[in-house]
């Protein structure tokens, strides 16, 4: 379909109410190309002739040019630019010049690997040479033969960490011969999940070294703005950066859509969700395949209601869209993709769980409900449509306020805004303890480890090893004069330490009569998600939470009729641990950066009627709490700051509410974040500071970065606030400038004029 005229035809239909707030037509790019200054292998000639492919781009020359001479790599191009080439390439090469060597692939989901074991096919994986995906979905039955004959092992960093690492000695054969390491995706190793796998890559290169390997590490990214950094901080190793991508583009049509407001209901808009689900409905009408990308998983099984609802009348369309998430069953995720991948499906609902680059076939649009957080998840999402050649069109719907509002007055920061560095902390110490008890199992710790594990791998194996730890933890790890050792083999510390969060392995969700496992939530959101009383949404259907049991780690649910979803209220405690650095913002006010405690609990559910949005009521809840440690900014106001904004009639306590609000709104703009990766808290009073403060903290034990970077662009943040809160019209405060959507005090108190009087104090000063 032509897709200019597509968006022509939306503006003019009767039902357009000048959603469109911003389109731009970005042309088309032609490829250059580089002959190759290196000599490949007879048969890796051969499949490149069968495969049509002629001439190189100019960056995977380059890339496939390093690899070869031996250089750590990573390579920084689009979606689609070819990547996949620039390390299968010199794969095939090392391989078919001595087929005893080993390559270790590894890809942030299980569906990637396996998407990418099928282009392996072409370069003769399953003939030349043996290929296999080893994951939590490979049988128990093809393990073994795997660890025996394998050439090339696609896998995860899960995996790598739980189910490869501590069984090294199983895997003598392949660490012994390890010459190859494929990082692809790089990109998606940012935060907690980035940290973690820093952690097991130092791991590995440790096992490799005891079997007396030495592995060359390559790497495949979407543009990011430090990708030689993130590589360091990954691996420990120097790479040849390539990141000027060659690689021919169609042309493209980029759109902000913003919901329109609700007649009766001033500065009230319409949900995003349905928004979404109504431009997914025209696309899929006109037969234009379509991708719509949500910031949770419960909002993608909302979108496909209203989807499927929206199509009911339209013959078998209703049933050629799906979603697509974390929490779904293996053998429902490879149905799901296989569907998409042949063309059965005209639309899915995803998650950021197909937002690296699993070939789901060719589409030809992409839909964000809210920004993805990062400008380098933005153009990720939106190069998922139209690879190749083809036209393609992508719209950013935006949901109230924040970083959405932001957007909808500057558009032209998708455009201008350069991709941001992606951040992890490696040396995080709850992060590294979890990987030092998981390295003494695998082997004993000695002094060398340090050179990867950091200056501070003593101290933390000293508190490890102290036996009031090991009387709190029921871990039987000591030390014995210079070296580390775990004493008791029966006990696995991986199956303790979760990559993807900082709260232990995932809880199990059963269906509460067959028993049957329905799906699975990570521990840091079992209390959000699955709480006695929350709505549960699975594949469209909806079921009730009838029990939590916290002894057995698992919710039990029962399918439920109801036209509301759910969503938790939490209570905060902030406390004080030490401060690192302070600064004087004027007035008396001073900005703060350091180690802080956050207690949290969930205190209870509103339940929210879906389509409008309308608050049904709300439900105490008992539930434990639950406390972590880790990096907060604070806001101090001073003495002149409390005076002045009582001679202004604000109400403290409803200014630091909002301004706590309108920061974390605004701080994906600031640092490379989701604001689901940051918490915030309020206080009139705090005994700490003997004063007001605003905290915004990292929400994961310990901190990755997140809070250190708003820090450093404070008064550029406090400017934003400052413009946001000023430009919009409501009186007292609305969700397009200081109320949040998950506010566990529902939005109580909040003064928008005292935030606005205490944003504008604190940049004036910083200015």
């Amino acid at each position: 379909m032509d897709l200019k005229r597509f968006i022509e035809e939306l503006r003019a239909d009767d039902d357009y109410r000048g959603q469109i707030r911003w389109v731009r037509e970005i042309p088309a790019r032609e490829a250059r190309y580089a002959d190759l200054d290196a000599e490949l292998h007879r048969m890796v000639i051969e499949i490149l002739e069968d495969l049509g492919i002629e001439r190189f781009y100019e960056h995977q020359a380059r890339a496939i040019e390093a690899t070869l001479r031996g250089d750590h790599a990573v390579t920084v191009t689009g979606t689609a630019s070819g990547k996949t080439l620039t390390y299968v390439v010199p794969l095939a090469q090392r391989l078919y010049e001595r087929p005893a060597r080993r390559a270790l692939l590894m890809y942030p989901t299980k569906a990637l690997a396996q998407d990418q074991l099928r282009k392996l096919a072409d370069f003769g994986a399953g003939s030349a040479f043996h290929a296999a995906t080893y994951d939590g979905d490979t049988p128990k039955r093809d393990r073994r033969r795997i660890k025996r004959d394998a050439q090339v092992v696609l896998t995860n960093p899960d995996m790598l960490h739980i189910g490869i690492l501590p069984y090294h000695h199983t895997w003598a054969d392949f660490f012994r011969n390890l010459e190859f390491v494929v990082l692809d995706e790089v990109h998606s190793y940012r935060g907690v999940f980035g940290s973690h796998t820093a952690n097991v890559i130092r791991r590995l290169r440790r096992i490799c070294a005891t079997y007396g390997s030495d592995p060359q590490f390559i790497a495949c990214s979407a543009t990011i703005g430090n990708p030689g950094e993130l590589f360091r901080d990954l691996t420990g190793l120097d790479p040849t950066v390539i990141d000027d991508d060659t690689a021919p583009r169609g042309r493209r049509f980029l759109m902000l859509w913003q919901p329109p407001e609700i007649e009766g209901q001033p500065l009230r808009r319409r949900s995003a969700n349905l928004e979404a689900a109504d431009l997914m409905v025209e696309l899929v009408k006109a037969h234009v395949r379509t991708i719509v990308f949500v910031l949770a998983r419960r909002v993608a099984e909302l979108v496909l209601r209203y989807a499927r609802e929206g199509l009911a009348e339209y013959e078998d369309l209703a049933e050629r869209v799906m979603s697509y998430r974390g929490g779904y069953l293996p053998e429902e995720r490879r149905e799901i993709e296989r569907r998409l991948f042949e063309g059965e499906l005209l639309g899915v609902i995803s998650t950021t769980a197909l937002e690296v680059g699993i070939d789901i076939g060719g589409l030809d649009s992409a839909v964000l409900t809210g920004y993805p957080g990062t400008i380098s998840s933005t153009w990720q999402q939106i190069g998922r449509s139209g690879r190749g050649v083809r036209d393609s069109l992508a719209a950013l719907v935006t949901l109230p306020g924040g970083v959405h509002r932001y957007l909808a007055q500057h558009p032209e920061y998708l455009m201008k805004a350069d991709s941001e560095r992606a951040l992890i902390n490696p040396h995080n110490r709850y992060i590294l303890a979890g990987h030092l008890l998981c390295a003494a199992y695998e082997q004993p710790i000695d002094d060398v480890d340090a050179e990867l594990f950091g200056d501070e791998m003593e101290h933390i194996l000293e508190i490890l090893a102290d036996p009031e730890y090991r009387e709190d933890s029921d871990l039987p790890f000591v030390a014995k004069r210079t070296r580390w050792y775990w004493v008791d083999p029966d006990l696995y510390p991986a199956a303790e330490v979760s990559l993807r969060s900082s709260g232990g392995p995932p809880w199990q969700i059963r269906e509460l009569e067959e028993e049957s496992l329905l799906g699975t939530v990570d521990a840091a959101s079992v209390f959000r998600v699955v709480h006695p009383g929350a709505i549960y949404l699975h594949l469209g259907e909806s079921y009730l939470v009838e029990e939590l049991d916290l002894e057995n780690r698992t919710a039990r649910v029962a399918r439920a009729d109801v036209d509301y979803y759910t969503r938790a209220m939490s209570a905060l405690q902030m406390s004080v641990i030490g401060w690192e650095t302070e600064r004087e913002m004027g007035s008396g006010a001073r900005a703060l950066l350091g180690e802080i405690s956050i207690t949290s609990r969930v205190i209870g559910f509103r339940k929210i009627r879906q389509v409008t949005e309308q608050q049904l009521g709300s439900e105490e809840l008992d539930l434990p709490a639950s406390t972590i440690e880790t990096v907060g900014l604070a806001i101090a106001p001073g003495e002149e700051d409390v005076c002045a904004l009582a001679e202004a009639n604000a109400d403290l306590m409803g200014a630091l509410h909002a301004l706590e609000h309108a920061i974390i709104a605004l701080l994906p703009i600031f640092a490379f974040c989701d604001t689901r990766d940051v918490g915030g808290v309020s206080e009139a009073e705090h005994a700490d500071l003997e004063g007001p403060v605003v905290s915004i903290y990292d929400a994961h034990n310990g901190g990755v970065g997140i809070v250190e970077a708003a820090y450093e662009r404070l008064d550029d943040l406090l400017a934003a606030v400052v413009e946001q809160i000023e430009c919009c019209p409501c009186e007292d405060g609305c969700p397009e400038c200081v109320q949040a959507p998950n506010c566990g005090n529902a939005n109580q108190p909040l003064d928008k004029k005292g935030a606005l009087f205490l944003a504008r104090r604190h940049c004036e000063a910083g200015a």
